[in-house]
Formats: C-alpha cells, structure tokens, sequence
C-alpha cells in the first residue's frame, strides 16, 4: 500500500437504515482526514453527519464501504478487534460529558489508564498532568456536581485525551455550554491538537467553531457538498 499522510480513508460508505421502508444516511461518500488536522463536519439535522461520526469511531458498520483509520481496515474487524481499535486509536468527547457522579475529577480521568492496565500511581501521575494542562490543577478532588459545566466538559476533554490517542472526536462538544466556556473548551482543543498532534473531527452546529478549525465538511443528504 503507498504511503499517505491520510490517518483515515473513506471510500463508498453507505448505511441504510429500515425494514421495508429504507432511510439512507449516507450515500456512496468520500473522504480523507490528514494526521494532525482539526476538521469540523456540519449539516442540517438528518443530515448523515453523526453517523459519519459513528462509523470513524467504529461504533457502527457500514452497509457499503470501507473505512481505513491508520491503515487497518475498520470494517473488515470482528466485534473484538473493533473494541481494541476504538480502545488504541480513539478518545471520545460528548455534548454531555458523561462522568461518573461518584468519582472525583481524577478519578474520572485515572478510569481509561486503570482500564488499559496502568498501575495506579503511574494513572495519577498522568492524570494530574492532564488536568493541569487544561486548567484544573485546583479541582482534582472535586466530584461533578461541584464543578461548572464548562469545568465538567474540561474533565472530560482530559479523559478523552489520557490515553493519547491519534484521533479524536467530539459529537457536539459545546453544545450544552454558554458561549464563554464553549470558547474555552474549543481553545483548549486547538492547543491540545498542536501540542500533541492528534486528530480531531467534531461534529458541530456552531458555525463560528467550525469556521475556526482547519477544514469544514458539510454534508446534506448523507453526501459530502463541501
């Protein structure tokens, strides 16, 4: 196979949703995704956009296609091989940033390190370090419902990213902040995307955060327009 600078290729991807009445959420699309780009994916509602999102993060298969993330073939995996792709290669951040009410900040953020088999001093280490740099130094031991939402976006940020992993990926990752903390959040984004070079592809309605990212892809009708 040549060699790309594309950490994810995508070619002919079609899903089909129904029995009888078949919905096509997307429609024969294509698309590259360099390493190290910060890439927006925009479009109406029912456009096709999250289910884009959901077939780069092998949380869905394709009817049609095929989908390579850092040159394996994601949808020729079995069910086991996908879950230590999305595992290696993917960090996930949410419009709600689903942590865990009964575990402080940190220990949202140790959870991904203590799943893959870090020790546990070696998963404090690295989570102190990654709450620093996004600003929650002072907030370690804080459970959820005593931060912000915009402090709680900022944990989860952290979580998605514990794991370094090559690609990430936000479904409406402002979407239920005020515009100062959605600022923040995606300010904090872009530096984490530089210093570490990652990935990222957000799926968003913000118009003025995509306008900011390296690439818009607009899709209407599951097919790319732009």
């Amino acid at each position: 196979m040549p060699k790309t600078d594309n950490i994810i290729e995508i070619r002919g991807l079609e899903k089909v949703y129904g029995d009888g009445v078949e919905v096509k959420a997307l429609d024969g699309l294509d698309l590259d995704v360099k390493k190290g780009e910060f890439l927006s994916i925009v479009g109406p509602s029912g456009s096709g956009k999250s289910t884009l999102l959901h077939m780069i993060g092998i949380l869905d298969t394709p009817t049609k296609g095929t989908i390579l993330i850092d040159g394996q073939d994601v949808t020729s995996m079995d069910d086991q091989q996908r879950s230590s792709a999305r595992n290696t290669l993917l960090g996930f951040i949410f419009q709600y940033h689903h942590l865990l009410p009964d575990f402080t900040a940190l220990e949202n953020v140790m959870m991904p390190l203590l799943i893959a088999g870090k020790k546990k001093d070696e998963a404090t280490r690295e989570a102190e370090k990654l709450l620093n740099e996004v600003g929650l130094k002072d907030r370690l031991h804080h459970f959820p419902g005593q931060l912000s939402g915009g402090q709680n976006q900022r944990v989860a940020v952290a979580r998605a990213l514990v794991n370094r992993p090559k690609i990430v990926i936000g479904d409406e990752p402002t979407g239920n902040l005020d515009s100062r903390s959605s600022d923040r959040v995606y300010e904090l984004l872009r530096k984490l995307n530089r210093e570490f070079d990652q990935t990222f592809i957000l799926v968003t309605h913000d118009e003025n955060m995509a306008r900011k990212t390296d690439r818009i892809v607009r899709i209407v009708d599951g097919k790319i327009t732009e």
